[in-house]
């Protein structure tokens, strides 16, 4: 099916700070405000422990546990910004670990019937403990060190305690334990 002009103009319905809430057709979808996405960052300790944070996140009124993540440009002073700038400064504000190495691994819809934000996944390498993390002052973050052969059991323990975990987790320690398919 080939789209004409017409179909492809979108209303804005409402505009916020970070989202825009837009309708295409009987189609109504969110757009990021920033256009650079969110990054996800895939970190292992030299002790081959994965980092994951804990934290409250409103929309859906819950403890998640997801992988270390941000927002790309989303702020002034970072609007020219990369997922890999990105990912080093969420990396360190929000476990505390610096790294030496960031590279992309994989880049996709975070939810393509919802919205037009991008996911890039990234790996961080070369990690050194450099502060305490916890995010930045909006944030109440807590960083969980689980080793690599124990995350998928973790991960599922955590859900059953009530946790809700962010499914692209599942996608991310894929990710380590398939390193070839990403060079």
């Amino acid at each position: 099916m080939t789209r004409t002009a017409e179909d492809t103009t979108a209303q804005t319905l409402y505009h916020g700070q970070w989202l825009t809430l837009r309708k295409r057709g009987r189609w109504e979808f969110v757009e990021r405000n920033n256009p650079g996405g969110a990054a996800i960052i895939i970190a292992v300790t030299d002790e081959d422990k994965v980092l994951f944070v804990e934290q409250y996140r409103e929309p859906i009124q819950q403890q998640t546990i997801e992988m270390p993540a941000g927002l790309i440009g989303d702020l002034k002073e970072h609007d020219d910004e990369d997922a890999c700038l990105a990912a080093r400064r969420e990396l360190e504000e929000e476990t505390g670990y610096a790294c030496e190495h960031v590279h992309v691994i994989h880049a996709g819809p975070s939810s393509a019937g919802m919205s037009t934000e991008m996911m890039i996944f990234v790996r961080a390498t070369g990690l050194r403990r450099t502060g305490p993390g916890g995010g930045d002052e909006s944030e109440q973050i807590v960083v969980h060190e689980v080793p690599r052969q124990e995350a998928g059991a973790w991960l599922l323990r955590m859900s059953r305690e009530g946790y809700s975990i962010d499914p692209k987790l599942f996608a991310g320690l894929w990710f380590l334990e398939h390193p070839e398919a990403f060079g």
